[in-house]
């Protein structure tokens, strides 16, 4: 018997609204759940106090915000935004950074009530990673550090000219490194890979396109065949019958023109003596005619200069396609010479040092010579009559020359650049970079004074050589837009590269591989990098070239910049007129001139050999 025939109709009716009452209960306790899990959320984007939706709050927690490169003075030149924000939002953000960083402190982040900034600094710009306050700081530096590389790949030079030039290059790249606000595991050489990949469908076009280009240039080449055939029958036409009669030296065209008589006819005009009267008139005709023709006809050669030039042009686009750096010659034209930036300021100072140094692979100096040189740049003519007040490292091994016109006494006795003749202005004007006013050289050098020292290690290990380069730079300078080039035997494919601090590009035309480090301060005095390449001689891999530059001198030297100050003698405050750079011989009303100090070391022939 069923359990339930034990119970009357009216006990399953009660027991039927039973369980929907269970069920209403149950449904008006998970919606009161509900209600509380929204008002939790509510709550939590009041707290983070910006107008979030509740999936902002769910998954918006740990991201990238924002990706931008900034000016110092706060303008924004590229920004890739990778979450639900407003333009106003964003700016405002980016507008509040430049007033948080602190000056000549070494920060890498900076945290607000909702934010957080972390940021590097390229030259004169910024790159800043906005993200959420829980986001993970190791992984956003790590995520900083590999933009920093992507920047200098896309970007020729990193001023608002370069990213502005650039932008969108930087933006693919950025959307290639971040998504939808989180890291992805890319190398540089990945990014450069996915960024420059062609699609099925361009390559297919393209090489349609060259050969509806190929098949013209054959119906091109047919028909100039064709033209010149015909101006050939023509002439020979023309030579070989007559088209004009004379008489006593006159030329008269006749109805004649349309027949051909040839030389060796029988009969007709041609056997009578007639002809041959005509036939030494005809020649001088002729020649006549052609003359002209060819006087006429010579104004379209300029065509076939034309096709000359699309030829140079067509072999210089194929040389770019292989990967060749071609470089072209631009006539300047006033608007190109307008485009240079022109000097603002009075004066403008520029130390330069150039190095020549040749390493042993085995260690040592083999040559150190290292040439300086002082140049002033006046931009005014009536600010031609000053004095430079300079400061020198005081390195015994470095001799100091100055210009024939400059007092080399007064230079020796109180470190003053001046005319021998005061009365006389310096040279002055835009162009070039100045006056040359002091010269310098040091050619002694021990090698813990070489800013950067390579070893090279190749070992052949059966059918493959391990090849081992590591660097070590000196807490003397701290140097930038490092390249380290390495010659490689000819190889089909690049070199499969184990390890490397740094990038590294494979030139495959000269056959040599590029290590290029961006910056060598304290944090990265040391590197290395690792490859393989097909079993070869040691000898090979020499001689290594090094490129790089650096903000710091071995003289030292710079302008000096002097305070006022008082001496207390016998009683009496003596004031003591201050010295900063630039003193004025005539005007200024007793002003310090305003100066630009410009100073940089660069490689001319940097080699280890």
């Amino acid at each position: 018997m069923n359990a339930l025939s034990a119970f009357s109709p009216v006990d399953l009716h009660s027991m039927n609204f039973l369980a929907r009452a269970c069920d209403l209960v149950c449904y008006r306790f998970l919606n009161i759940i509900r209600i509380q899990i929204t008002v939790r959320i509510a709550a939590d984007c009041w707290n983070l106090k910006r107008k979030s939706k509740w999936y902002e709050v769910l998954f918006y927690d740990f991201v990238v915000l924002a990706a931008s490169i900034v000016s110092k003075s706060g303008k924004v030149l590229v920004s890739r935004q990778y979450v639900d924000m407003s333009r106003i939002r964003i700016e405002g953000l980016l507008a509040a950074f430049p007033k948080l960083v602190g000056m000549g402190k070494q920060h890498t982040y900076i945290e607000t009530d909702n934010v957080r900034y972390v940021y590097q600094p390229i030259e004169a710009l910024f790159l800043l990673l906005v993200t959420t306050k829980q986001s993970n700081i190791l992984e956003d530096l790590d995520t900083l550090r590999m933009l920093s590389k992507l920047v200098p790949e896309y970007s020729m030079s990193l001023d608002e000219d370069g990213i502005g030039r650039a932008a969108f290059e930087l933006i693919f790249a950025f959307d290639e490194v971040i998504s939808l606000g989180h890291k992805e595991s890319v190398t540089v050489a990945q990014v450069k890979q996915y960024c420059e990949m062609e699609s099925h469908e361009e390559k297919l076009h393209k090489l349609v396109m060259q050969s509806k280009i190929n098949d013209t240039k054959d119906v091109m080449k047919r028909k100039a065949n064709e033209i010149d055939k015909s101006k050939i029958e023509k002439t020979r036409g023309e030579k070989g019958g007559f088209s004009s009669m004379s008489s006593m030296g006159s030329r008269l065209d006749s109805s004649f023109s349309d027949m051909s008589i040839s030389h060796g006819s029988g009969g007709g005009f041609g056997s009578g003596p007639a002809f041959g009267m005509l036939s030494d008139v005809e020649p001088i005709n002729t020649k006549a005619k052609d003359r002209s023709r060819s006087s006429v006809t010579a104004a379209p050669k300029s065509s076939g200069m034309k096709l000359g030039k699309s030829g140079k042009n067509q072999l210089m686009e194929s040389l770019k396609a292989e990967g060749e750096d071609i470089i072209e010659d631009v006539k300047p034209t006033g608007q190109t010479r307008a485009a240079v930036a022109a000097p603002t300021d009075p004066f403008t100072l520029t130390v330069e040092e150039k190095l020549n140094v040749a390493l042993r692979r085995d260690g040592g100096i083999s040559s150190f010579d290292m040439q300086g040189t002082l140049s002033l740049q006046i931009l005014n003519q009536e600010d031609g009559f000053v004095q430079v007040q300079i400061e020198t490292g005081g390195n015994p091994d470095i001799l100091f020359k100055t210009h024939p016109n400059i007092n080399r006494e007064l230079f020796n006795s109180e470190s003053i650049l001046g005319l021998k003749r005061p009365d006389q202005p310096f040279p002055t004007g835009q162009g070039g970079d100045g006056v040359g006013l002091l010269r310098w050289r040091m050619q002694r050098a021990d090698e813990s004074m070489v800013p950067l020292t390579i070893n090279c290690w190749p070992s052949v290990s059966g059918n493959e050589t391990y090849v081992s380069i590591e660097y070590e730079a000196s807490s003397m300078f701290d140097l930038t837009n490092v390249i380290i080039s390495v010659p490689l035997p000819a190889l089909r494919d690049a070199p499969i590269v184990k390890q490397c601090d740094g990038d590294w590009r494979y030139d495959s035309r000269n056959s040599v591989v590029e290590w290029s480090i961006l910056l060598i301060d304290n944090s990265n005095r040391s590197g290395s990098m690792e490859f393989v390449v097909p079993p070869v001689d040691s000898s090979v891999f020499f001689p290594i070239s090094v490129q790089f530059a650096a903000t710091t001198t071995y003289s030292g030297l710079k302008a000096h910049l002097g305070l006022d100050y008082y001496i207390l003698m016998r009683g009496v405050f003596i004031t003591v007129v201050p010295v900063n750079g630039m003193i004025p011989l005539r005007g200024c009303g007793g002003a310090t001139p305003r100066f630009v100090q410009r100073t940089q070391l660069i490689t001319q022939n940097y080699q280890v050999v």
